[in-house]
């Protein structure tokens, strides 16, 4: 079982992996962690290029796995393995309300992630509208290429009706 799951921040990525994961014990693997050099605390330090493909390969080499991200120029080789694409195409504004609510949370539990301020919080609303506004449009256009494996799904409902 090879998934890919493609969509904006705060559209449930994180979420339907879990899922997944525990349903069909296959392990996930979340973009953010081979794009970032998280040793520098939080989203500051992008991961050397070669590091991070090498780190690819090695998921995309075993015979399972889930993988979660935004990231789609330097990930293609996972959509092409993949056996399913979901891509979530969660309405902007409730991405922006889940960013911000998760912020919120983390923030009251004390859980937050190191580098995480409402000034990177801001910075990543304003990245997400750029998202929606440039590179989902040419996301979609990049998964007309895979044809039956795409399965483009909106809101949290329609995601648990698919998996359950």
């Amino acid at each position: 079982m090879r998934i890919h799951i493609v969509g904006a921040s705060g559209s449930g990525k994180t979420w339907l992996s879990k899922k997944l994961s525990n349903k069909y014990g296959v392990p996930a693997y979340a973009l953010d962690d081979l794009f970032w050099d998280n040793s520098a605390g939080g989203y500051s330090k992008k991961r050397e290029e070669e590091q991070r493909n090498h780190i690819l390969r090695k998921i995309l080499s075993q015979e399972n796995w889930i993988i979660e991200g935004v990231q789609h120029t330097w990930a293609t080789e996972s959509f092409e393995k993949a056996d399913k694409i979901y891509c979530l195409e969660t309405p902007p504004l409730l991405c922006r309300f889940r960013i911000l609510r998760r912020f919120l949370v983390r923030k009251c539990r004390g859980t937050n992630r190191e580098g995480e301020t409402l000034g990177s919080v801001l910075r990543l609303l304003k990245w997400t509208k750029k998202f929606y506004r440039v590179n989902f449009p040419e996301i979609r256009k990049m998964l007309d290429q895979y044809g039956e494996k795409v399965i483009y799904l909106k809101g949290k409902s329609q995601i648990r009706k698919h998996i359950s």
